[in-house]
This record gives C-alpha cells, sequence and structure tokens, in this order.
C-alpha cells in the first residue's frame, strides 16, 4: 500500500493488516496449547516422581535462556524458513512457565481430597484428570496468562527468518520504508492482542471454577472434589437439664 496509515500495510508482506493479525495469533497460540499439553505430561511426571522436578526445571530453564535466533540457526536446516521454525522455541519457552504452574497447583491439593479420591476407587491418572486438574486450574491460568503474553510478544523475532514474524515484519518494513507508522502499529497491535488474550483466559478460568469468588479465594471448603457433593455433618442434639 502507499498510504502511510495505522492500517495500511506494505504489499511485500503478502497479507492484509487482519491477515498479520490472524497469523501473529496462530504463530504465538499454537505454541502454548502445544506446551500446555507437554507441561501436563511433565508435571504429572515430576509430581509423581519427585526427583525429576529439579532436572525438568533446569532444563526448562536452560532452553528459556537460549536466544530464539540460535535456535532458529539449528532448525533452520531441517524445517527451513518457516513458522514451524519459529513455533518450535516458542513452545519449548512456555515450559519454564507452565511446568512449575501446574506442578504447585497440583502439589496444593490437600492430601485429604487425594485420599478420598482414592478411597473411591480413582487410579493415579483418573485421579489426576478427575481431581487434581479441577482443583489446580487456577495455578495452572496463571501459568497460561503469563505464558501467552510473553509467546504474543516473541512471535516478532520470527522476522528474523523469511518474514515470519506477522506482526513483527512491519518492524523491519518499518525502517526499510522509512515509515515510523508500521512501527507503532505493530507494537500496539500487539500489545492489544497480549491484553485480549489476558482477558479472555481470565473469563475462561472464571467459567471452569465457579467455586472461586472473581477475586480468586476459594469458596468451598478444602477437601471439596469439584463437582461431586458432600453431605452435611448430622447436628448435634443438645439436651439441656432444668
Amino acid at each position: 500500500m502507499s498510504g502511510d496509515g495505522f492500517f495500511d500495510v506494505p504489499s511485500d508482506l503478502q497479507h492484509s493488516y487482519l491477515g498479520l493479525v490472524a497469523l501473529h495469533l496462530e504463530e504465538a497460540l499454537i505454541p502454548v496449547a502445544g506446551g500446555l499439553v507437554l507441561a501436563l505430561l511433565l508435571a504429572q511426571l515430576c509430581v509423581r516422581h519427585g526427583w525429576l522436578y529439579p532436572p525438568v526445571l533446569w532444563g526448562a530453564t536452560v532452553v528459556y535462556a537460549i536466544p530464539s535466533l540460535a535456535i532458529f540457526v539449528v532448525l533452520i536446516d531441517y524445517t527451513g524458513q518457516s513458522r514451524t521454525t519459529v513455533m518450535i522455541p516458542l513452545t519449548l519457552y512456555t515450559l519454564v512457565v507452565l511446568v512449575p504452574a501446574i506442578v504447585d497447583g497440583i502439589r496444593s491439593v490437600p492430601e485429604e481430597t487425594l485420599a478420598a479420591a482414592t478411597a473411591m476407587g480413582f487410579g493415579p491418572w483418573r485421579r489426576f484428570l478427575r481431581v487434581e486438574l479441577p482443583i489446580a486450574v487456577p495455578a495452572i491460568f496463571a501459568g497460561l496468562r503469563g505464558a501467552t503474553a510473553a509467546s504474543i510478544s516473541l512471535v516478532s523475532v520470527g522476522a528474523l527468518i523469511g518474514n515470519q514474524g506477522a506482526l513483527g515484519n512491519m518492524l523491519t518494513d518499518a525502517m526499510f520504508y522509512h515509515r515510523p507508522m508500521l512501527a507503532v502499529s505493530s507494537v500496539v497491535t500487539t500489545a492489544v492482542l497480549a491484553v485480549l488474550a489476558d482477558v479472555l483466559l481470565v473469563v475462561g478460568r472464571n467459567l471452569l471454577t465457579p467455586w472461586l469468588p472473581r477475586g480468586g479465594e476459594a469458596r468451598n471448603p478444602a477437601g471439596v472434589v469439584p463437582g461431586t457433593t458432600t453431605l452435611p455433618a448430622p447436628r448435634q442434639k443438645l439436651e439441656s437439664s432444668r
């Protein structure tokens, strides 16, 4: 495009403004979803085998410390200058946030609840899916909020390899065409997407945890499994002698 408006995108990016927004969300959210699945499996193993947690967390931290450009250089020989090359490191980066959040959430489940689930015949995986995960939802969503915001921000780094940075591509074009408005559009839109994603995650958390007030403090007493019913304790009859 020849204009210099907020929504005017150069033709060399091969996408409209909304097309870049959709591409940015795709490259950011797919890694978060993949990271969540991987983190759930790793967290379950870490909870069942405590000795695994330190090396898993150490490995996730080391990977997060590696610059994305260095990972791109290694992956390009296998996946080329594609979106996959961008999404693989983003998936791995989410683990440093999601694994501790899920492990802490599962470890916060009261022992009484676990004992009750075991007494009801729940095996380890059924107990994990039906008891531990629902109670750990607030902690999991806290991790998801951080991982999602980071992923939306880091997608722009993909502009370094063949215009795979979605909205980040506008930053390089802003310098090439001397159009500062492209940089403004890229930064503002990325920030808005991060805020909207965070709001949607908060709404999703509230829908999945109806037993929690909006402030985040648990309403249900410890030991009550979401989705189950409990019988009130029988009242003690007080006998008064006159």
